[in-house]
């Protein structure tokens, strides 16, 4: 039996999560929430997150909520450089903060519109939302685009969670109409973490209908 419960839903905090997890063979049972029926609203999953949101972590009792503090969980519990321990620990907090206030509220407007809407019958793409983001993503994409040449990674030569974190919208960039195409660094990058298995398939199978 697994240690750890892991929350999650087929969408982008989780996937994150999850994806750590899988890249790290960490003892998660991974628990499907299903949003559309409203499960992440019931009594009992409201005690594990007061929130209301996925993911949330499990540890016997113990509940961590929040993608990013999920994942330094994770990758300080297998003792992985995933959460470096020594002054690139700096480098990974910046850019988990950046992504949070200024790349994915762009990139993630894209997803948004164009692929959480149509999977929940939330109506058509707004098109004043979608022009906000096009101006952010591509003011933070040229940050982003401009700091990736020469580096392999964002903190270096070294994977972290700070790539799972930024790097989350982008495997949806063709679903959601993201402009990825104009930042040739960010595709490089991107193309990079492709290479890991847990980051092409972060979620667990899910079991056939009997």
């Amino acid at each position: 039996m697994s240690d750890f419960r892991l929350y999650y839903s087929q969408t982008l905090n989780p996937q994150k999560a999850c994806a750590v997890a899988k890249h790290l063979g960490s003892p998660v049972e991974f628990v499907r929430v299903e949003l559309g029926k409203g499960e992440h609203k019931t009594a009992d999953f409201t005690a594990l997150n007061p929130n209301q949101k996925v993911p949330v972590l499990d540890i016997g009792g113990r509940t961590i909520w929040e993608s990013n503090a999920i994942m330094c969980f994770l990758a300080r519990f297998a003792g992985s450089d995933l959460w470096p321990q020594d002054e690139r620990q700096v480098e990974v907090m910046r850019w988990l903060h950046w992504d949070a206030l200024h790349f994915l509220p762009a990139a993630g407007e894209y997803y948004f519109q164009y692929v959480i809407k149509p999977m929940f019958g939330l109506g058509e793409p707004d098109k004043a939302a979608l022009e906000k983001a096009n101006a952010g993503f591509k003011r933070y994409g040229a940050v982003l685009n401009e700091h990736l040449k020469g580096r392999r990674y964002l903190a270096g030569d070294t994977l972290t969670i700070a790539d799972f974190a930024v790097a989350v919208t982008l495997p949806h960039a063709k679903a959601a109409h993201i402009p990825v195409a104009e930042f040739p660094e960010i595709e490089r990058w991107h193309d990079r973490l492709n290479e890991l298995p847990a980051w092409r398939e972060p979620f667990p199978a899910l079991k056939a209908a009997a």
